[in-house]
């Protein structure tokens, strides 16, 4: 669909640059117009002309915006005409450019799963996967009020981490960056003054001076070295066969491994709740479902059970088989499976290891911040008792 870049004025005289898509220039007019938007230049993009940085829709904003779109569609309203209001109402550029786009998708006749998976990957195939299910259903307002709850959980899960992350990440960063000061300026001044002493020094003060030199001189280097093995692991890690060697070695880390198997069990478990709850068949939610894990080497492992799983085995049999996952899940989905409520086994399965998850995470954060504080503290005495010895020894020296 082309795409207009423009110059309007609103109701209240401000003045608004932004761009947005439609099939014709006509088409752009009266799309500004229903925004209460009045053209004054309104230019067609050329495939090779060149165009302003696209702006971008976070997670935040499409979570807001599936929440909306279920209010309004629940409440009654027509799905063109929801569209159409949360276009009115909408303040972002990059959101009104994209509802105008999938506006005009649907009047090209597609659907709306058919219509989100035409912009540009925004929309995870577990969304479009849910929305084709609540087309197809005639549930699409349940559907996409599930789907708002489950991207709010994401993104409630999303902070929580990051914020949990932030005061180990300041202790760490704050508590090298002194010790780095210490060894660099404060130690080979007083490094100085006991080489002019001539006296021995302790075997803690010649490592603690050998490890100062050491950073001195080679700081720069150690610092470029560690800068090209980032940048080599970057490159490596874009190739397929190394991110593979990198998940599996993930997963037999002792303890982490089991940490990451269970993240990625209960990820698992959510989407194949909400796709197979949503009237999505088995297979088609264990296809989109496993798209959404990480871990390449289970991503491998979920494709080979949706192999069985076509031929006929049971899921639980299945995953199994793979010896990726924990015994709850198999349990929770042979009892799905055989009472006909696999959608609601996969549910508590994933509440349960997302809390279990949860716990573990606090119990390490709560574990890291003492046992930094003790390593921070060993450090520094490390530091103090190397330089107060050589000072002792003199005063005794000087005493005697």
């Amino acid at each position: 669909m082309p795409t207009f870049r423009y110059q309007a004025v609103d109701l209240a005289g401000q003045t608004r640059k932004a761009s947005l898509q439609a099939d014709s220039e006509r088409h752009a007019r009266q799309l500004l117009r229903e925004q209460g938007l009045f053209a004054r230049q309104l230019q067609r993009h050329e495939p090779g002309s060149l165009q302003p940085r696209r702006q971008r829709v976070n997670r935040a904003q499409l979570c807001e915006l599936t929440r909306q779109l279920a209010t309004l569609t629940g409440a009654g309203i027509p799905l063109v005409d929801a569209l159409a209001t949360l276009e009115r109402q909408l303040v972002q550029p990059a959101l009104r450019n994209l509802l105008v786009a999938v506006r005009g998708s649907l009047a090209e006749g597609l659907g709306l799963a058919r219509s989100l998976a035409r912009q540009g990957g925004l929309f995870s195939g577990l969304y479009c996967a849910l929305v084709e299910a609540g087309e197809r259903s005639g549930r699409l307002a349940q559907v996409l009020e599930r789907l708002a709850e489950h991207l709010e959980q994401v993104q409630r899960q999303q902070h929580k981490a990051r914020t949990a992350l932030i005061y180990p990440c300041v202790l760490m960063g704050v508590s090298l960056a002194v010790v780095i000061g210490l060894m660099t300026f404060v130690v080979p001044k007083l490094t100085e003054q006991f080489s002019h002493a001539g006296q021995s020094l302790p075997w803690i003060t010649s490592l603690l001076i050998g490890i100062s030199e050491t950073l001195v001189t080679l700081g720069p280097w150690l610092l470029l070295g560690g800068v090209a093995l980032s940048v080599l692991a970057g490159w490596l890690l874009r190739k397929p066969h190394w991110c593979l060697r990198r998940d599996d070695l993930l997963l037999r880390l002792p303890n982490v491994g089991a940490l990451f198997a269970m993240l990625e069990s209960a990820r698992l478990s959510r989407s194949l709740a909400i796709l197979a709850g949503s009237g999505v068949p088995l297979l088609e939610a264990l296809q989109v479902a496993t798209a959404t894990v990480n871990n390449r080497r289970i991503r491998l492992a979920l494709q080979r059970v949706g192999t069985e799983v076509e031929s006929g085995v049971s899921l639980h049999r299945a995953l199994d088989a793979s010896g990726y996952f924990p015994p709850m899940l198999l349990n929770m989905v042979a009892s799905g499976e055989a009472s006909g409520t696999l959608p609601d086994m996969l549910e508590r399965v994933a509440d349960n290891q997302e809390r279990s998850f949860a716990r573990q995470v606090d119990t390490a954060m709560a574990l890291f911040e003492p046992l930094m504080i003790l390593v921070m503290g060993a450090v520094v005495l490390f530091i103090v008792l190397a330089v107060l010895l050589p000072i002792m020894q003199l005063n005794q020296g000087l005493t005697l």
